[in-house]
């Protein structure tokens, strides 16, 4: 393949959260590596703030509206296919499912999808339509146990088309962008002295903050905050339990927080409580600032936080309180060790140069694989 011709489209649903920052993570992989790549929008008007925040070379939204491409209307993947022949794409990378299924059905070249979610191939629609596409196709989950999730799904599928591609941050790019621990708590209105439990998500069934609010209501509570950023269903809910358990003083709700990757430091440790993460990219947020993390045991998160000891039992309250305990009473060294230890498997698996190690290894990508991208 000459180098004129390596061309990559990148396609995406839409840009809301996380997507932008998903295509920028793809875009870091594909820069200095000898192509071209434009990022897609199907849905969305122009926004010069995603351009910016997209990354890679070209930046082009069809502008559909989600009604619009419901289905997936003929509409679309005349576009995708107008904007082959301009381009010449060589490869293409598409997020989540109908992104991937637009790609096989208006391109003819190499495709690779990358899923985020649990579940996509438990319709047998989807199941069929995929392997209709099966000898260009190839299918990289954001985890382990999104992957063999997916592999369950598609058992007659060869184990090497179906892979593992961490998301992954960039390190020192967003630790440079990480406030102060003083400062952050200034922004975030927490006191200076006590010892902060944080949570950052949508406050919905799917993150069960409820276990986390009933594990630190079992707390001591001299000195101990838990604060938790983000905005939901269950606003008011997660509140009346927080005065249900009489520590409605003591359980911060920050409201939604713009840029919140900024103020981890404002935390002295981090809890993640969701119900089967995929992945939990605030929990590389988290390490980064080089906080103390804890995670349920399930889903991706337990590929993230490594040592067992500090992750616990999904819904368990007391499980969760007892990693809590623990965690506040590390004294120097032990924090110390600890907060190294996370931070050293980040860069060992989640950051840059470790994603473009796994991804330019990727099976899809070579000869000898039936669908690859001549690399």
């Amino acid at each position: 393949m000459s180098a004129e011709s390596r061309r990559v489209l990148q396609l995406c649903h839409s840009y809301g959260a996380p997507f932008t920052d998903v295509a920028c993570q793809w875009a870091r992989l594909f820069a200095g590596q000898g192509w071209t790549m434009t990022t897609v929008y199907l849905t969305g008007e122009p926004d010069s703030e995603v351009v910016r925040n997209s990354g890679g070379d070209e930046v082009l939204f069809l502008g559909f509206d989600s009604r619009q491409v419901r289905g997936l209307k003929l509409a679309a993947l005349w576009k995708l296919r107008k904007l082959q022949q301009t381009h010449a794409f060589s490869l293409a990378i598409a997020h989540r499912f109908k992104p991937i299924y637009a790609c096989c059905l208006a391109l003819d070249i190499p495709v690779i999808g990358v899923h985020h979610a649990f579940g996509d191939y438990q319709r047998l629609g989807r199941r069929l339509l995929a392997g209709a596409f099966a000898k260009r196709l190839a299918l990289l989950g954001v985890s382990n146990a999104v992957r063999d999730d997916i592999r369950a799904c598609l058992p007659r599928w060869p184990a090497g088309r179906i892979q593992t591609q961490y998301n992954h941050i960039e390190l020192v790019a967003l630790q440079a962008r990480q406030l102060p621990r003083n400062e952050a708590r200034r922004a975030l209105d927490l006191p200076p002295d006590a010892y902060v439990f944080g949570n950052v998500g949508r406050l919905h069934p799917d993150k069960d903050q409820a276990t986390l609010i009933r594990a630190f209501a079992r707390l001591p509570p001299a000195g101990a905050l838990l604060a938790i950023a983000g905005r939901g269903r269950l606003d008011e809910s997660l509140q009346a339990l927080a005065a249900e358990l009489g520590v409605a003083d003591r359980v911060r709700f920050l409201g939604q927080v713009p840029a919140m990757d900024r103020y981890f430091r404002a935390f002295d440790s981090f809890v993640l409580s969701s119900d089967h993460e995929p992945f939990g990219m605030v929990l590389l947020e988290a390490m980064a600032a080089g906080i103390a993390v804890l995670s349920t045991d399930c889903g991706g998160a337990r590929e993230v936080v490594a040592a067992s000891e500090w992750r616990f039992a999904l819904g368990d309250v007391e499980s969760l309180c007892q990693c809590m305990l623990a965690v506040r009473a590390l004294h120097e060294p032990a924090r110390t060790e600890l907060v190294a230890a996370q931070l050293a498997h980040l860069e060992a698996h989640f950051s840059l140069a470790a994603a473009r190690r796994q991804f330019w290894a990727q099976p899809c990508l070579h000869s000898g694989s039936e669908c690859h991208a001549g690399v």
